[in-house]
């Protein structure tokens, strides 16, 4: 079963269109835009929730510190203490991945995003908006 949203479809686009926005100002070499930090906690909410709702299950931990986790990708459930499959990301690197702005291999290779565990390869789920 799917998770429950709790963020609207439209304020979950709107927040990435935003953030999208903010990243198109600035040029090569140039510190990114900043966007207010409601609007980058909602955009990596959405997407995580857009994630788990895409590829619903237990078996992987998404987790974008401070905003979100998620849990997705169906296989065995974990229950106690630290998850055998996690990836974890800051928010920039996530929306970036999510959004296209970046390869899940460039991410990984570049250690911009840690993954560990053996169904931890989100590649084919992404780019989600």
């Amino acid at each position: 079963m799917p998770p429950r949203r709790r963020i609207a479809a439209d304020d979950g686009r709107a927040a990435i269109a935003a953030w999208l926005a903010a990243r198109a100002e600035t040029g090569a070499g140039e510190e990114a835009a900043s966007v207010p930090r409601s609007v980058l906690a909602t955009a990596v909410r959405f997407t995580l929730e857009e994630l788990a709702t895409r590829a619903p299950g237990n078996s992987v931990e998404v987790r974008v510190p401070p905003f979100g986790v998620a849990q997705c990708i169906e296989g065995p459930r974990h229950t106690r203490g630290t998850p055998p499959n996690v990836v974890e990301s800051d928010a920039e690197t996530w929306l970036a991945v999510a959004t296209g702005r970046m390869a899940w291999a460039d991410a990984l290779g570049a250690g911009k995003l840690s993954a560990s565990g053996t169904r931890t390869d989100l590649s084919e789920l992404l780019p989600l908006a």
